[in-house]
Order: C-alpha cells, then structure tokens, then sequence
C-alpha cells in the first residue's frame, strides 16, 4: 500500500471548517484487533495502484496498537507493498479516536465514525474529511451495508463521490 502517503496524508490533516466530526461512543480495541479489508477509500498518494489493501491491528501490552498495512501494487499479483507503525488512543475518547504514527514524528488521525455491533465493518475518518475508509472483516460488504456507510459519512461531511472501491480480486 502507498503507506508512506498515507501517514503523511493523516499526519497533516487538521479540523479546517468542518464541524466537529462524531465517533462511536467507545471502540474495545481487543475486539477491534486482527485483519480489515479495505472495502474503498478517498484515495490518497500513498495508494495509488493499490489492490487488495489490508490492515492488521494487534493491541500491545503498552497500551497502543501495532498497525500492519499491505497492498500488491498494481495489480492483485502485483509486488506486496507495506508499512508498519503504532495507533495511540486518544485520552478521554473511549478509543474511538487513535493518533497513528508511520514515520516519526508524525501521527495522524484515525476516528472511528460508525462501527457495526459485531465488529464486521467500520467507518474510519480523519476531522479535516480529507480521509476516509470503508473497512470489513471480510474482502466483501454487501452493497446495502455499503450504501449506509457512504450516506453516513456523506452526512459527516464527507466528499463521498472522491469514494473508490478496492479490488480484492486476490482473496
């Protein structure tokens, strides 16, 4: 995955003109934890001629998140590009807002916006809307789920038709 575009893209972003931006009530980062599929996303520089993009979290002993991000680039045989880093909870969120850090010293946001009761998709923005990801735990979302999603970030401001699917042809 252009990762590297990715954590510079978050580690930039800020609130702009936006109103504040609501997240879940609280993320169980135990249950959070293991592989996402991304479902589509605002493209960013780090993912140009992604397929098949993934992320895996894993919750540390210290308290953070180990963030494992891959993709084949340009095509779905195409070489693995990845990146790894850490996701910080933000105090007083409940967990629903992560600082993630690629490339120290920067660190972006990570704001859990809609998470479905049995952790099978999720909703992830950034405050400034320049970020967006649809994630599930599988390759696939059905296109009801998927259409309620884009209206609620629609809804949050988002710039939903800058919204492009993921190929995960390889799974």
């Amino acid at each position: 995955m252009g990762i590297t575009a990715v954590l510079i893209a978050i580690a930039v972003s800020s609130c702009g003109n936006h109103p504040p931006l609501e997240t879940v009530p609280a993320v169980d980062l135990k249950r959070y934890a293991g592989r996402w599929y991304e479902i589509a996303s605002i493209p960013q520089r780090f993912s140009r001629g992604c397929h098949c993009t993934t992320a895996e979290y894993k919750l540390n002993s210290e308290g953070y998140v180990e963030v494992y991000n891959a993709c084949r680039k340009n095509s779905s045989t195409g070489e693995v590009s990845d990146v790894s880093g850490k996701a910080f909870p933000v105090e007083g969120s409940n967990n629903s807002k992560l600082k993630v850090q690629f490339f120290w010293p920067f660190k972006g946001d990570y704001w859990i916006l809609e998470l479905a009761d049995d952790y099978s998709h999720v909703l992830v923005g950034s405050p400034d809307r320049g970020s967006l990801w649809v994630l599930s735990r599988t390759p696939a979302m059905d296109e009801a789920t998927y259409q309620q999603l884009v209206e609620q970030a629609r809804k949050k401001g988002f710039p939903v038709a800058k919204l492009e699917l993921m190929d995960q042809s390889c799974y």
